[in-house]
Formats: structure tokens, sequence, C-alpha cells
């Protein structure tokens, strides 16, 4: 239990650094930083590959463009609508955003697969849903006081960055329901060749995604200096630690999480990920976080525990002819 435990802890300390990458590079297009941590990471994958090459050789070609569709939504239009979003509005509300992520997930498996893995009954969540809105509200209003005592600000750019981490949360709700039903579909396969698979799929759209943000600066006359920008060893090496410790180790370590604990308790623990998203945030900052935000962060967390601890109840087969 303690093992899963740190684990966990590890994988979401590993986690957060993706959420204070874009406020290292504040200069350099969320777009770039995107294809950049993917390029990063489909290299990292190919040692991967090249080891579990049998496995992969029986993929069909189905079964790689679900990878590409995969790779496109869930790694790099995520991140490209994570990184615009902390750009825009800082890092703590599109945080308490993409930490309503298992909630989330479970209200769009109830609406959609309830009669597969049934229902989670609503009056249940509803308290949790309840602690989670005002959480969120309790950040943005500390957020927006900040806002207004810059003399620069634009609220415009806030709602921008709020509705991209929107975005971002739709895209990575689609992704664990859309890979769990290809597992699903093919209980013989390895679920760790299909995440390599992912990895590699990742390559060629991210080297595609790099060229064409390229061409793209130089099509309009950017004065950005591309392809590494004006820090480029920084830029290297943070999409490589990046790449390999968010991308491929955390994701181990969560593996690892999983197989060693029970999964409703698993699902509690990707909190981890969001504490440490906020406590780097607040560390850069270089201030303790207001009451009413610390408040928010405890009604968030109370909520997405609330949620995770409810169990699905079996639906009676509906029109069913004996």
């Amino acid at each position: 239990m303690w093992t899963g435990t740190l684990y966990a802890l590890a994988a979401g300390l590993m986690w957060g650094l993706v959420f204070v990458a874009p406020l290292l590079l504040p200069e350099y297009p969320a777009t770039l930083q995107s294809v950049g941590r993917y390029l990063a990471f489909g290299l990292i994958a190919l040692p991967l590959a090249w080891m579990d090459r049998a496995a992969l050789r029986r993929l069909s070609r189905a079964d790689w463009i679900e990878a590409l569709k995969l790779a496109a939504i869930g790694n790099l239009l995520y991140y490209v609508c994570l990184a615009s979003a902390i750009q825009r509005a800082g890092a703590p509300l599109p945080t308490m955003i993409i930490g309503t992520l298992p909630v989330v997930i479970a209200i769009s498996a109830n609406l959609r697969d309830h009669r597969r893995d049934g229902r989670l009954p609503w009056r249940r969540l509803a308290p949790s849903l309840l602690l989670i809105a005002l959480g969120i509200a309790c950040v943005n209003r500390v957020e927006l006081q900040a806002l207004r005592a810059q003399p620069d600000a634009s609220a415009a750019r806030y709602l921008q960055g709020a509705l991209l981490a929107v975005v971002a949360v739709a895209c990575w709700t689609w992704y664990p329901l859309r890979n769990a039903d290809w597992l699903r579909a093919h209980p013989d396969r390895n679920p760790r060749t299909w995440a390599t698979a992912q990895g590699v799929a990742t390559l060629p759209l991210a080297f595609v995604g790099y060229a064409l943000l390229w061409a793209g600066m130089a099509a309009v006359g950017s004065d950005f200096a591309m392809p590494l920008g004006p820090r480029p060893w920084f830029f290297l090496g943070l999409m490589a630690c990046i790449g390999l410790f968010a991308s491929w180790l955390g994701t181990m370590c969560w593996n690892a999480a999983s197989q060693r604990l029970p999964t409703a308790l698993v699902g509690q623990l990707i909190v981890f990920e969001t504490l440490a998203a906020l406590a780097y945030a607040f560390i850069l900052r270089g201030r303790v976080p207001e009451p009413l935000t610390l408040a928010g962060i405890a009604l968030l967390i109370a909520g997405v525990m609330w949620a995770v601890r409810i169990r699905p109840e079996p639906v009676a087969a509906e029109g069913h002819a004996g």
C-alpha cells in the first residue's frame, strides 16, 4: 500500500512539471512547446518500440490510425490548449479546471457507457459537483482580484485561458474513454505495447507539427528565432526533461501504483498532480497562496475524492425479449 502510494506521489510530482513549463517559457508559443515536448517523448519511445517490435508488428492499419488519433488529441492538442491556457490565465485556474478531470471522465462514462459499466447515481454525485464548483469559484475570485490589480492585465485574455483549459479537459476526457474502448476490444494485447504505439505515433505528428509551425512563422514574417527560440539550450533541456519525466517516467510510476493499489484509491491519488502543479506555480510566484485559494483547493480535493468513492450501480436490461 505504501509503495503504491509513493509511486502515485512520484507520478504526480513529475506530471506537475507540465503545468509550470509554460510559465518558464512565457515568450515561446504554446504550439512550439507542445510539439517540442512530444518530439522528445517520441524519441524516448523509439528504443521502447525496438524492444517491443514483435508485438507492435501485430497491430493492424486500423490500430495505428487509432493510435494516431489518440496521440493527436490526447497529447498534442491537449497540451497546446493547456500551455495556452496557463500563458493567458496563469497557472492556478487552469490547474484547478484540469483537476476536475477524474469527475468529468466519470460523468462522461456515466452518460455514454452506463449499460456496459453501470450507472453512477446522480443524487450521490451532486454534492461532489457542488464542492468542485465552489472550489473553482474561490480560486477564480482570487485570480480575478489579482488581475484587476495589474495595470496591463487583460480580462479577455484571462477568459480565453479559462476556455482553453475547458477545451483541454474535453480533449483528455475523450482520450481515456476512447483508449479504454480499444483496450476492451483487444483484451489479448499488452497495454504497454499500446502505450508504446501511441508514443511512436506521436513522433511523426510532432515532426510534421514542428515543420508546419516553422513554415507558418516564416510565411507571416514572425521575428521569433525558430527552430529553438531565444533560449535554445533551456528550451531543449526543459522539453527533454518533460518528455522523460512527465511523459515516460511519470506514466511508468502511475502504472506501478495502479498494479499495487485498489482502483478506487488510485483514482483519488490523481489529486497529487493538481497539488504538485499548484505548489510549483506558487513557488514560481514566490508567495504563499491566499486563504481563499487554499480553501478552493481543499474544496476541489474534497469534491474529487467524494466522487471517485461512488461505485456504479448495475443497469437493468431494457426491452430484453427472453
